[in-house]
């Protein structure tokens, strides 16, 4: 088999490594013997700069995906996969039963993967924010990537181990929430039979 690109909704190095290594591992499920290429784009989420619901991010993967298409045919690329990725926030309300339930605030990394006529979604596990962190997001309108920085008393941080290093101790990388993500949304091509049995069972 020969070259088979993958185009990405992004220009940042821990999205690119993180889809690169996630077709490292379902690369030869997807097509045995192919050499995946990963080639990023610059294109907009048309999302808030830190998406505030499980639903923003998924719209701000999926539009990010679909940006590509005519970016790709402009330039008369041949890409076999469309990618979106999206960090942002869950808030919800624990004890939910409870008049005044405590707020509570996840980070979650989101993909869209689509092959130009089906996409996909998947999604890494969730890390629960400090109070605070979620304080200057939420209430005073900080963008996470700047709060982190200032909450971790770094700079750059979103580029390199990301909020997601930083509330993990470096166990779970911005790149490795990514990588699970989209090899999650991947599920549906690299085990098309096991989604098509599903499909005729119901």
């Amino acid at each position: 088999m020969g070259k088979i690109t993958v185009a990405v909704g992004s220009t940042r190095r821990p999205k690119l490594s993180a889809v690169s290594e996630a077709m490292h591992a379902i690369g030869a499920l997807l097509s045995p013997g192919a050499r995946f290429e990963i080639a990023g784009f610059d294109v907009q989420s048309s999302v808030g700069h830190t998406p505030l619901t499980r639903e923003e991010l998924m719209r701000g993967a999926q539009q990010r995906s679909e940006a590509l298409l005519p970016m790709v045919r402009g330039r008369r690329m041949d890409c076999c996969y469309f990618v979106g990725l999206e960090g942002g926030l869950e808030v919800i309300k624990a004890d939910a039963g409870r008049e005044h339930g405590e707020r509570r605030v996840f980070l979650e990394s989101w993909a869209y993967v689509s092959d130009g006529v089906r996409g996909h979604y998947g999604c890494s596990g969730s890390v629960e924010l400090p109070s605070q962190l979620a304080h200057e997001v939420l209430d005073n309108g900080v963008e996470l990537g700047v709060a982190i920085d200032r909450f971790a008393g770094a700079v750059g941080i979103r580029d390199a181990q990301g909020a997601w290093g930083v509330l993990s101790r470096n166990l779970i990388s911005r790149q490795e929430a990514f990588r699970v993500a989209v090899i999650a949304a991947f599920a549906p091509f690299y085990n098309a039979q096991m989604y098509r049995a599903g499909a005729r069972a119901v």
